[in-house]
């Protein structure tokens, strides 16, 4: 069993590492005139854990989980399957694995196409609200820290608390399955502050 998850976990940083390179030639190629700022942007998105996860929910492993469960657990195959931790980690070991068997150019192609639709909402929809705070501040004169103030939940599953201080003062709180989660969270809610202030 530690054999198995030493293993596991191995695939899994293989498998994060090709998922990047991917994703990164994928956008440098197709947005030729796109300045690296963005193209990093987009990447962090598109590679991040939330963005396996619901990879791995649309390729259906959340099902696989549950369909186990009719040989071990159901309990513990109903959190497996709930836990997008654990889905994203099974999308990156799964990549890695494929990588090992068919080489890049093949698992790129495959990682490029499951992940077009994370790709496209990074392009149209998705917003990084701490540099957007970050950028707000800055022609306000001010700043911003993080600060991490709860961390609960299973190991498998952890839930973060964070707060965002300008100028010492708490003006957002946001909870997620990461501590950058749960930054972007208290990001937008301070942002959602400042326009209702009219700063």
């Amino acid at each position: 069993m530690a054999e198995r998850g030493h293993s596991y976990e191995r695939l899994e940083f293989l498998g994060d590492s090709v998922l990047g390179l991917a994703i990164t030639r994928h956008l440098y190629e197709r947005f030729p005139d796109r300045p690296e700022g963005e193209l990093a942007r987009m990447r962090a998105h598109v590679v991040s854990r939330a963005s396996c996860a619901a990879v791995g929910r649309e390729l259906g492993l959340d099902e696989l989980f549950l369909r186990e469960a009719t040989v071990g657990s159901p309990s513990d195959a109903a959190a497996l399957a709930a836990s997008d931790t654990v889905i994203a980690e099974v999308v990156e070991a799964g990549i890695g694995a494929c990588f090992l068997e068919v080489g890049l150019e093949h698992v790129a192609d495959a990682v490029v196409e499951a992940f077009a639709g994370r790709v496209s909402y990074a392009l149209d929809q998705h917003v990084d609200h701490k540099t957007v705070l970050q950028e707000e501040l800055a022609r306000q004169g001010g700043s911003v820290t993080y600060a991490l103030v709860e961390t609960t939940g299973p190991d498998h599953d952890r839930r973060f608390t964070s707060v965002a201080l300008v100028d010492g003062a708490e003006l957002g709180r946001g909870s997620g399955g990461s501590k950058k989660a749960s930054e972007q969270e208290a990001a937008r809610e301070a942002l959602e502050q400042i326009a209702r202030a009219g700063r």
